[in-house]
């Protein structure tokens, strides 16, 4: 019962942390409410009992990822932020809306035509251990996750030194 109260609130402030971070205007404050919907997604994993996972989305995602974007943030230029200001037009909230819409058809539509539903159903009762999930991660073999998180790792230093670049004034 407990387990279910806390993934309620769990639940609720990641929804309310992620509407507040697309619908301010202060991109600071956006940087933030993104840091309290990742604290909630390692809550919830420390709340299955996955610390590994947990602690690497601290470490990673709501250290490593939310400062790289608060200094991107500091990098730009006050100029270029002082005439942003977006106003929400009806066409373009009407247009996302059908987007999404489209979007959570094509994922429902995948869903029910791969019978993944009952895939997991059946997968439901067993339980995966933290090795075999860290094996996945770092393994090298067909099923490892290493070589994506070179690239990943990669491709953030790239957008890092990308942001230096930009943000020199010469």
């Amino acid at each position: 019962m407990a387990n279910t109260i806390l993934f309620a609130i769990l639940a609720a402030v990641i929804i309310g942390s992620a509407i507040l971070c697309v619908t301010t205007k202060s991109i600071m404050r956006a940087a933030t409410f993104l840091l309290f919907v990742l604290f909630g997604i390692a809550g919830i994993y420390f709340l299955l009992d996955y610390t590994f996972l947990g602690a690497t989305q601290i470490s990673v995602y709501a250290g490593g990822v939310t400062m790289i974007y608060i200094f991107a943030i500091q990098l730009v230029s006050k100029r270029t932020l002082q005439g942003l200001v977006e106003r929400l037009k009806g066409s373009r909230v009407i247009y996302g809306a059908f987007l999404s819409l489209l979007g959570l058809a094509l994922v429902v539509t995948v869903f029910l035509k791969n019978q993944f539903i009952n895939k997991f159903a059946d997968l439901a009762d067993t339980e995966v251990s933290m090795k075999v999930i860290g094996e996945s991660l770092v393994g090298a073999d067909k099923y490892g996750y290493v070589l994506p998180f070179e690239f990943i790792s990669l491709f953030l230093l790239a957008c890092i030194i990308g942001g230096i670049v930009i943000s020199r004034k010469e």
